[in-house]
């Protein structure tokens, strides 16, 4: 299906304008007040997660107006929204003390019938990626005959699977400010490209990850668990609507690599070890030495991967987000 040029335009328009509206009502009024979305950052800096809300209303609003059709809106919609809600459930919950890092921790929990926020989130993401999945694959060939049900059933779990996947990978990457907005934004650019019908649900990722930049970077917000849930979870519903099968399988495995990976490898020590990767993190970000810019003492530096109570990779996401890659 073919996407219209104005409509990708009008998905990052109302992403960008939306993340900045809803950012700037939860500044004048925060759900419980400021201090329960307050948290320290990788500098012991005072931070807010309430960047997190705003970009995931900012993803749902522009999704919608770039849908090129009511079940590719649900889709995203579906996805999007699970991962904002179960993300935002583990930022504000989460049980600090007992320390439960990465999905082999929270699977490990529930095997003990013990419920975490991390687990409950592994299964919340999960189920709303499944049914994103089967919105987003109508079970017919581009000739418009019925697909067999087993290939169909493998197909919906796989891309959920995705879904699922992507969600926690950007939470994986929220170690440091601006680096999930970052990744986002090059994975996002050339779905936004293309003809798909993720299209423009890759539009409000550009729109929404335009509006945070500058706060992110300049350590005066961060996404959260359920920001940064929220946008891997965009960007997976975009690409199981947009791609071959083919492609989403090769998709999965890459990004279900990294997140074995994760467990043993920090992702910040190899981006350190790598010249362009180390540039390109550090692009636009404040020095080391430099103070928070305005109002810094409410928000903060996108990704603290475990701050005082729980940044945003500390909890877990959709396959359990592990803090491994912490500095």
């Amino acid at each position: 299906m073919s996407m219209h040029p104005f409509r990708k335009v009008a998905a990052a328009v109302a992403g960008s304008v939306t993340t900045a509206v809803v950012r700037g009502a939860l500044d004048a009024q925060a759900p419980g007040g400021p201090a329960r979305w307050t948290r320290t950052n990788h500098r012991g800096e005072p931070v807010s997660m309430l960047e997190g809300p705003a970009v995931a209303a900012g993803l749902l609003v522009g999704s919608v107006v770039g849908a090129p059709s009511g079940r590719a809106a649900a889709a995203v919609g579906v996805a999007t929204a699970a991962g904002a809600a179960f993300g935002i459930v583990d930022d504000l919950a989460e049980d600090t003390e007992a320390k439960r890092k990465g999905l082999r921790g929270h699977l490990g929990a529930m095997a003990r019938g013990e419920v975490t926020t991390g687990g409950l989130k592994v299964l919340g993401i999960g189920a709303g990626a499944l049914v994103a999945a089967a919105l987003a694959l109508p079970g017919r060939d581009d000739a418009g005959r019925r697909t067999p049900l087993a290939g169909h059933l493998l197909d919906v779990v796989t891309s959920g699977a995705l879904i699922a996947a992507s969600a926690n990978l950007l939470n994986l990457l929220d170690l440091r400010p601006g680096r999930a907005l970052k990744a986002a934004t090059l994975v996002a650019a050339p779905l936004a490209l293309g003809n798909g019908a993720g299209a423009g649900g890759a539009s409000s990722v550009l729109g929404a990850a335009g509006a945070a930049f500058d706060q992110d970077l300049h350590e005066t917000d961060m996404l959260g668990d359920g920001g940064a849930n929220a946008l891997g979870a965009t960007l997976g519903a975009a690409l199981v609507l947009s791609a071959p099968r083919r492609v989403r399988l090769v998709a999965l495995g890459v990004v279900a690599g990294l997140t074995i990976a994760s467990e043993k490898v920090s992702f910040t020590r190899v981006i350190e070890r790598t010249p362009v990767l180390r540039e390109l993190d550090a692009l636009g970000r404040r020095p080391a030495h430099e103070a928070p810019g305005p109002g810094g003492s409410s928000t903060g530096g996108s990704s603290t991967g475990g701050s005082a109570a729980g940044g945003s990779a500390a909890g877990g996401s959709a396959a359990g987000a592990s803090s491994t890659g912490a500095a």
